[in-house]
């Protein structure tokens, strides 16, 4: 069967059918695009007219009020996509000059399982209709329209709007919800072709594959070959780093032709007083929302004649000892469906609340709706626990929430934020940014028709993955020519590396530590700075295909891979040269000099001088250190020579090497490891 499909036109290779899974608002104000400010890269752009996102997904609810197409001119004339009808979805009223296109795709999952998918089982529609409002809020995010008065029964009151709302939307629903919600490898590379031929601009890729998976080792999974086809078209692909956090080398999407993004929080909190019965008021962090407080008994399940206690993991719904008391716990695992699970079982009990004591540096909020979860750190936990012991009749007052802006709180990555580096592809840096994916308000499904639409908090690289691809959607606006290299490298450059108030980023974690290049690859999305780089480090199709030679690919591979009948040079060039923004050496075992070329996208004549962060034991040199751009002279390559004193096999250091003419500030980050002798493979 294989040979027969391999000759049909347009097949140019046959992988075998894989799944993805998905990768589950203060931010725009937080990142410098409010709609009040016009001198700032949203309003230079026209808030993304006339550009066209894709997002690959579960689907979307056209209904929404975050989807209206009002002050909306007419849809692109490129525009080649459709208005798919199907179950609940009428094609021709759900698209409007907002939402342009919408399809589903459903074969490669069919034909993995032998049977047609059986949506009534599944709770889904055989449409481009979203059943569980992933793909929804991921929408709504990347471009969705102004709605005011928007919050999640009362908390991040606000405005609502995606990254580029004057951007258009088109929907490729590639994810269904047999066994939780999986994606096969064959519908989501149709839907990339689809894409590409429609005429989207950007698309957005809030899936990512378990690790290990071979097509991501070989660049043989529709993610990479799709991704690879619309790039080398002018399309920007942005893809999520993945939930795996924070484990080290369980970053995705790896490709260096693909715009990674890793999770960070945003300045906002929500409060909660937890008031004990000595008066003594704590404040912990929670989504209890409306105006009552929680008034009862407090209690801490333990096994008093042994003093054998239980984690919140392990409570079950038919304990009687928790109806009508709020329970104090301790988790003991990262996984939220677990605590969720055991908070779920209080509820069912017939407790009134539950505070879950959790390491500091791995906050989740409960997704246990309409229930008083309260989180603490470990110390606070224990401060509560000494109460509970210090009298006989311990008592609690829960309050509602409330919602906090600004300082003291600050930007980490997040505890579930996949880490590098790449497991793939060592020499590549992985993630290349980070974007806020923790408790982002956007919209979600709604049956009910008198509201301006149900919204709701979401976390993950999914939830950060479309503020990125919002931002490019507003520079493929202001710079209709860039490549998408360009507009990554931008991006990267110009990326935060400490705190907007000062102070550096952290990266969650037991402990945490500082943010390194393998937590956020440059740094915090900095979208007004990324509309003026100064430098960009462009690569093009012949670049990507020069990286798949020096990764030891054939020519024969390559051409199944890119349909690029490109010839790879007889000396195997080195991927160290990949003109990417940043520089990523795995194992220096001796001097290395590779080279890199910046092109400038700045003013016309300009200088810029070297500046290197470097660490102790690597030395790094630039030559030359000085470029001048003039308008004859306007792309420049240097190389860079990389040197260790270390004598032992070391873990990673961390660097960068910046461009500056007193204006810009160029910066690319440096991963360097050092190993002595001879490797064991």
């Amino acid at each position: 069967m294989c040979m027969l499909v391999v000759e049909l036109p347009g097949v140019v290779h046959v992988t075998r059918n894989r799944f993805y899974k998905l990768q589950t608002t203060r931010s725009w104000d937080y990142l410098g695009l409010s709609s009040t400010s016009l001198s700032n890269l949203l309003n230079k752009s026209k808030m993304g007219n006339g550009v066209i996102i894709g997002l690959l997904d579960t689907g979307i609810w056209p209904e929404l009020e975050v989807f209206n197409d009002g002050n909306l001119g007419p849809i692109p004339s490129r525009w080649k996509g459709v208005c798919e009808s199907g179950e609940h979805f009428d094609g021709a009223k759900a698209c409007n000059r907002k939402l342009i296109g919408a399809r589903y795709f459903v074969r490669g999952l069919e034909a993995e399982y032998g049977q047609p998918y059986n949506t009534s089982e599944n709770d889904d529609y055989m449409s481009p209709r979203d059943p569980s409002g992933h793909g929804t809020h991921t929408s709504s995010t990347a471009g969705g329209s102004f709605v005011a008065n928007a919050s999640y029964d009362g908390l991040g009151l606000g405005t609502v709007r995606g990254g580029a709302p004057g951007a258009r939307l088109a929907m490729y629903k590639v994810c269904w919800r047999l066994y939780g919600g999986v994606c096969a490898d064959a519908d989501v590379l149709k839907a990339f072709d689809e894409a590409i031929n429609d005429g989207v601009d950007v698309l957005s890729v809030s899936l990512a594959a378990d690790i290990p998976m071979y097509s991501e080792v070989d660049h043989r999974g529709s993610i990479p070959i799709g991704s690879f086809h619309a790039v080398a078209k002018g399309i920007t692909v942005v893809c999520a780093a993945g939930n795996a956090g924070p484990r080290a080398e369980t970053v995705q999407n790896t490709a260096p032709w693909i715009l990674t993004v890793a999770a960070s929080t945003v300045d906002r909190s929500f409060p909660t007083p937890i008031t004990l019965g000595n008066n003594h008021t704590i404040i912990g962090q929670a989504m209890f929302t409306g105006e009552d407080t929680v008034s009862a008994t407090l209690v801490y399940p333990e096994v008093s004649d042994l003093m054998v206690t239980r984690n919140c993991e392990s409570l079950s719904s038919g304990e009687d000892w928790m109806v009508g008391k709020v329970v104090l716990c301790f988790a003991s695992d990262s996984n939220q469906s677990l605590l969720d699970d055991g908070i779920t079982s209080v509820k069912e009990a017939g407790g009134l609340g539950v505070i879950v004591s959790r390491s500091a540096s791995n906050y989740f909020y409960s997704y246990v709706t309409n229930f008083p979860c309260v989180q603490v750190t470990y110390e606070t936990g224990t401060q509560i626990l000494y109460y509970i012991r210090s009298t006989s009749n311990p008592q609690v007052r829960l309050s509602p929430s409330r919602t906090h802006i600004g300082k003291p709180v600050s930007t980490n990555v997040a505890y579930f934020s996949s880490r590098g580096p790449s497991s793939n592809a060592p020499a590549i840096l992985k993630p290349d940014i980070a974007a806020p994916g923790v408790q982002i308000l956007a919209a979600i499904p709604t049956f009910d028709e008198t509201t301006n639409g149900a919204f709701a908090f979401l976390s993950g690289t999914s939830m950060a993955t479309p503020h990125v691809s919002g931002i490019v959607a507003l520079l493929k606006s202001l710079y209709q020519d860039w490549s998408p290299a360009a507009i990554k490298s931008a991006i990267v450059t110009t990326a935060l590396t400490s705190q907007q108030s000062g102070g550096p980023i952290f990266a969650e974690g037991e402990p945490p530590k500082l943010a390194d290049p393998f937590d956020f690859g440059g740094g915090i999305v900095n979208p007004n700075n990324a509309a003026d780089p100064g430098l960009v480090y462009d690569m093009n199709t012949d670049d990507y295909v020069q990286y798949l030679c020096a990764m030891g690919y054939s020519n024969s591979d390559i051409f199944q891979l890119t349909e690029h009948p490109i010839l790879c040079p007889s000396k195997q060039p080195s991927i160290l040269d990949v003109n990417l923004p940043s520089i990523t050496i795995p194992s220096l075992k001796k001097p290395t000099i590779l080279t890199r070329t910046v092109t400038n996208v700045g003013p016309v004549n300009s200088k810029y001088k070297a500046n290197i962060e470097s660490t102790s034991g690597i030395n790094i040199a630039v030559r030359p250190d000085t470029l001048i751009f003039t308008s004859k002279a306007k792309t420049i390559s240097f190389s860079v020579m990389i040197t260790s004193t270390h004598n032992v096999n070391a873990g990673y250091y961390f660097g960068s090497l910046t461009w500056t003419d007193g204006v810009h500030v160029v910066r690319i980050p440096i991963s360097v490891r050092t190993e002595v002798g001879e490797s064991i493979f």
